[in-house]
């Protein structure tokens, strides 16, 4: 007899513009990796399952919570391309395919106010007050502009131009980083202030299809986000090598010290060559993203 089986399947993201300054009510912008891909497989437990306290466990608890299905033994198998702690929605996406995987076991129907509320309560075990962006974006196959209190909206994409992503191979370092902000107080407002003038600037580049002045944006929010201590050595290192070798922008990208930088640059064949560069100039690891 075939085992019973539920299958749930999400996608990374990154963020594009914003990163801190979204935090004190500047807008940011995110985009979806849809070929950087997590799979989650639920299976029958024969025997009693140990609870993890991670975000796919919880994930998978509420999910079987809301369906009345608390005393239904689970296990998992997960196969994820996203990497952890690196800025590009791993606890997000996780926990997205866990719901979905165990609504498809259960062969329930899944909205997606349910899928976005179950996903947003157990992102709370990876970040204490999340602010629905990596959600919402994991979700979704159109880049997001969102400001706090103020809501999500898409943000149709069409440049001819890739986006490089390159790992430094360093654990980010969110809480600690937002901290650091916090803790300098009204110093870092000039800086936040710009890196909000700078998103704005960088969603009328990308609808006029202003590639040189979307890469501008890009490398000057870098040049703030380092100011305010949020980079790494790793991160500056692989941005200036991305830029001498000619990408329009660059910058790190998420809660940085550590995690990924990003670079603008045209047409394919230059994308794979700088991917290729940037790996032997430290970085562990690298994804093409066509704008």
């Amino acid at each position: 007899m075939k085992e019973r089986l539920g299958v749930g399947k999400s996608h990374s993201k990154i963020i594009l513009m914003g990163e801190h300054a979204v935090v004190y009510g500047y807008p940011a912008i995110a985009l979806p990796l849809t070929d950087i891909n997590v799979t989650c497989q639920i299976k029958p437990a024969y025997q009693s399952v140990p609870q993890a306290e991670n975000s796919l466990a919880r994930a998978i608890a509420l999910a079987k919570d809301y369906l009345g299905k608390t005393e239904c033994q689970l296990r998992y198998e997960l196969v994820s391309q996203v990497p952890e702690k690196r800025g590009m929605g791993s606890s997000a996406a996780v926990s997205l395919a866990g719901i979905r995987a165990v609504f498809d076991y259960f062969q329930e129907e899944l909205p997606d106010h349910v899928l976005t509320n179950l996903a947003n309560q157990a992102e709370k075990i990876a970040h204490s007050n999340p602010s629905g962006l990596d959600v919402k974006t994991c979700m979704s196959h159109q880049a997001i502009k969102f400001i706090k209190n103020q809501g999500f909206e898409p943000l149709s994409i069409d440049l001819e131009a890739y986006l490089v992503i390159a790992d430094t191979g360093i654990h980010g370092h969110t809480s600690e980083a937002v901290q650091k902000i916090a803790d300098l107080g009204k110093k870092a407002s000039p800086y936040l202030e710009q890196l909000g003038d700078l998103t704005l600037t960088a969603e009328k580049a990308i609808k006029a299809k202003e590639l040189e002045r979307l890469g501008h944006s890009m490398t000057k929010a870098h040049k703030q986000l380092a100011q305010l201590g949020v980079s790494c050595e790793v991160a500056d290192h692989l941005v200036e090598k991305a830029l001498a070798y000619g990408s329009l922008g660059a910058k790190m990208s998420g809660g940085g010290l550590g995690g990924c930088v990003i670079a603008l640059i045209k047409n394919k064949t230059n994308a794979q060559k700088l991917s290729q560069y940037l790996k032997k100039e430290g970085a562990c690891q690298t994804w093409i993203r066509n704008l």
